[in-house]
């Protein structure tokens, strides 16, 4: 009970306590014996009660005592007799218990003695101030003002702690025994005539007209209880219905669901779009409940259309869109079939067709298109455009808008596109909030454990072979050029089992027979593609990929072991999560690269222009991939076993047999891209005094340390090996001299922080010298020797400034103490480094 209906009951309570407190005043009782036998009779039918409808209460007919009373007997026996009447009524059979029983009883008790107060005072003092009324006028009147005040605060109360409306409840619960108390008027009014004919004692004769009144309307209760129950039978059963329609257009929204999971989403933006522009629109709930249902299932018609057209990542071929489009036909004759109680299939059937009839399938123009299907149409074309698809990335929504309003009297009804213009945002949100929680969810990704194989046996896969690969190859022997260009490729795969050398020269030979700005292959390690090679603009972008199967361009190569001509690069996954990441190639073509055990990667080159591949470049790329499978499985088997071979034992990093390896390749791709490097050799200062001292545990401490700290300054693309002892060698790709040079303070910082955690002192640092690829050398000797030329120019840079300071302070400590100045032992001096200066040195410190 909230604190407005406890402030009500008190402030009845309280009227209740007033009113009898006053009764002494205006006590008169002429007859004795009458006054007895009227509250006899209203004691006995306090008993004779009937149910409320609607709410947990009953009312008793005593109230036409209360009437008899009002015209025969004084006011104070009225409220008395009506008063004591009310508690006999409240405790017969009264199933309320302790404290609520009591509050029961005051409130009930308190509005009946206020409402016999009011009516008695009515009938007071209608009587002298209008005289030309007759008897049965102002015992109406009182009637009136009595079912007024009797029955309106027992509605309040109800209202109060049951939440209902007052209205609602006063009418449902009270309004229908108001002919019953002008009734009770009319019967009390002919008592009085006969107690002025024939004396009081004939009020007995009003006992059975009560009981007959009391069965009449409880007939009347029991007959509105059966009618309301068999409503409620049939209510319940259109709902039953209803749901079972409801369903069943769930059920087949997961068949959409289950094969084609970017509908999900989809469908649940297109339903509240759908559902309130057609509203808007002025559709009856007939209509509206058809548009949800076609909302929910327009594309139903898609299961009929082969899965990897349906998320196929590019534009469709023509062969392909006529195979599209007979969804929307399927889509209607698969919900004929359902027979909804509203039309859903013209909807399904022509969500497609546009305003101008250039539509399909049945090229309706203008108004002859359902209006729910035109409204369908523009929001599912809203929709499209402003949410990521296999093929393109998703548009702003004002955008999306603003083609809908461009396209409006082409292609969409300008009525439907003048709706969605003023609302947009608003449905948006509202979209966006929209809870599908209890929408079941398929089980796609459960594995059964149960079935080892079909009743039929298993097919048997045939062996693939060389000739199965080159069966491609064979189909276009007469195309000479080609054929060298493919014998020179695979002889090229041969020559080197290295990875990065192998990929380079692939690349070399692409370039000259297909255009491309960025080459890329993506290898399959379980069930996400990460990019092994990439080369050419945008590397590091590409190399950030990470790139689940069955996502994004190259995933859905893999996915679907089919090529890709022309396809959108911006959708690779890596490009949809990071919104600032936007590339500016315009096409791809992709083909999967497919080994022994099946589809190993996927080769793709990028392009900036649109449509920039035609099918003979695709012919070319899926004939390499043939060939470049093997050599791919071939690399790995190597560097999977000489992996040890190429890693330092001791701090983790690449040895010098990869340094080595690792720089020949990048001088090689250097030479054929033009993009520079940058090398910087590092030399440990105080190494060996640390390992002298703290011995050779604390030294390789250090050495770890050290390493561990620098791989993390490195930028992406970095690397970083030890050559062997206290030296080491990084490598930064597309880096420039100053690049280097600002690594290369920031690992000396390091390396004397590890030395003063180490040994307490600023023992150890390091020297430093660069190289750049291009204008210090293009060879590996030639770069490493003038890297190392700078670096020992800087250690012997630090050591003559070191020996000269040390000169310094000591001249100034003779003089310290010859001048009887502090004791040398007594100072403490921090001994900085001066920048170095030179060509490649850098800023030391």
């Amino acid at each position: 009970m909230n604190w407005k209906a406890k402030a009500y009951i008190a402030l009845i309570v309280l009227g209740g306590l007033t009113t009898l407190a006053e009764l002494p005043l205006y006590w008169q009782c002429e007859d004795s014996l009458r006054f007895f036998v009227f509250t006899a009779l209203a004691l006995l039918t306090s008993a004779w009660k009937v149910a409320l409808p609607g709410v947990k209460g009953t009312m008793s007919v005593n109230f036409l005592f209360v009437l008899v009373g009002t015209a025969q007997l004084s006011a104070g026996e009225t409220l008395l007799m009506s008063v004591l009447a009310v508690i006999a009524q409240y405790f017969y059979r009264i199933k309320a218990k302790g404290s609520e029983r009591l509050v029961q009883a005051a409130f009930n008790i308190s509005s009946v003695a206020v409402a016999v107060r009011i009516a008695t005072l009515t009938y007071g003092v209608v009587t002298p101030a209008f005289p030309v009324l007759e008897f049965p006028f102002r015992l109406a009147l009182t009637s009136i003002a009595y079912f007024l005040c009797n029955t309106v605060p027992v509605s309040i109360i109800i209202a109060l702690t049951e939440k209902k409306s007052l209205l609602t409840t006063w009418r449902t619960c009270f309004f229908w025994s108001f002919p019953y108390y002008l009734v009770g008027a009319a019967i009390s009014g002919l008592l009085w005539a006969v107690k002025m004919a024939a004396g009081w004692q004939t009020a007995v004769l009003l006992v059975p007209l009560v009981y007959i009144i009391y069965r009449s309307y409880g007939n009347y209760l029991e007959r509105l209880q059966a009618e309301k129950t068999q409503a409620e039978v049939e209510r319940n059963h259109a709902e039953e219905m209803a749901s079972l329609h409801l369903r069943t257009i769930e059920a087949l929204a997961l068949a959409i669901e289950a094969k084609d999971q970017t509908t999900h989403d989809h469908l649940q933006r297109v339903q509240v779009y759908c559902t309130e522009v057609g509203r808007e629109l002025g559709m009856d709930e007939i209509d509206l409940k058809a548009l949800l249902a076609a909302s929910l299932l327009h594309d139903i018609g898609k299961l009929a259309v082969p899965e990897h057209i349906i998320s196929k990542p590019g534009r469709l071929t023509p062969e392909e869109f006529e195979k599209m489009k007979i969804h929307p036909v399927v889509g209607a004759e698969i919900l004929e079939s359902v027979r909804f109680p509203y039309p859903v299939v013209p909807i399904v059937r022509h969500h497609h067709e546009k305003w101008d009839g250039s539509g399909y399938p049945d090229g309706l123009i203008g108004e002859a298109i359902p209006l729910g299907a035109r409204i369908l149409s523009a929001v599912d074309c809203f929709d499209a455009l402003s949410s990521d698809r296999q093929y393109r990335r998703a548009l702003p929504v004002d955008e999306s808008m603003a083609y809908l309003e461009k396209e409006a009297g082409r292609a969409f009804d300008p009525r439907v596109v003048a709706v969605m213009a003023k609302r947009y945002q608003e449905l948006e949100v509202k979209a966006k909030n929209h809870s599908d929680s209890e929408r079941a969810k398929l089980s796609v990704d459960v594995k059964v454990a149960r079935g080892d194989a079909p009743d039929a046996g298993f097919a048997e896969e045939p062996q693939k072979s060389s000739a199965d690969r080159s069966e491609f190859v064979e189909s276009i022997a007469s195309a000479r050029a080609e054929a060298q260009f493919l014998f020179s490729i695979s002889q090229d795969l041969t020559l080197s089992i290295d990875l990065s050398t192998m990929f380079l020269r692939l690349e070399e030979k692409l370039r000259t027979t297909i255009p491309f700005e960025t080459i890329a292959y993506y290898h399959l390690d379980g069930e996400t593609l990460n990019p092994l090679y990439v080369s050419g603009n945008e590397v590091e972008l590409f190399q950030s990929l990470r790139i689940p199967v069955g996502q994004g361009l190259s995933g859905w190569v893999v996915h679907e072991k089919k090529t890709i001509l022309n396809g959108n690069p911006a959708v690779e996954p890596g490009f949809l999560k990071d919104r600032k990441a936007i590339t500016h190639l315009r096409s791809a073509l992709s083909v999967p690269v497919e080994g022994e055990s099946g589809v190993i990667g996927a080769l793709t080159l990028y392009s900036t222009s649109r449509d920039h591949y035609s099918r003979d470049h695709l012919r070319v790329l899926m004939a390499v991939a043939a060939r470049l499978a093997f050599q791919v499985e071939n690399s790995l088997r190597f560097q999977k076993a000489s992996g040890d071979a190429y890693v330092d034992e001791l701090t983790g990093l690449s040895n010098s047999r990869w340094l080595v390896s690792h720089l020949e390749s990048a001088c090689e791709r250097s030479l054929t891209d033009g993009a520079s490097f940058a090398i910087v050799v590092l030399d440990l200062d105080g190494f060996k005094l640390l390992n002298d001292t703290f011995g050779h545990l604390r030294g390789n401490d250090a050495l770890r340390e050290v390493a561990s700290r620098a791989r993390l300054l490195l930028p992406a693309g970095g690397s970083m090996a030890r050559m062997g002892g206290d030296e080491f060698v990084v490598i930064l790709p597309h880096s420039a001299s100053e690049e280097a040079v600002n690594l290369a303070n920031q690992v000396q910082l390091a390396t004397e922080r590890v030395g003063i955690e180490i040994t307490g002192d600023n023992r150890l640092s390091a020297s430093w010298g660069v190289s750049v690829f291009g204008a210090d050398g293009v060879t590996p000797e030639m770069l490493m020797a003038e890297a190392d030329r700078r670096m020992y120019e800087n250690k012997k840079s630090k050591q003559g400034r070191m020996a000269a300071r040390l000169s310094r302070l000591s001249a100034g400590l003779n003089l310290g103490n010859a001048a009887g100045g502090v004791p040398a032992s007594k100072r403490v001096t921090k001994i900085g480094a001066v920048p170095a200066q030179g060509p490649g040195a850098g800023i030391g410190r």
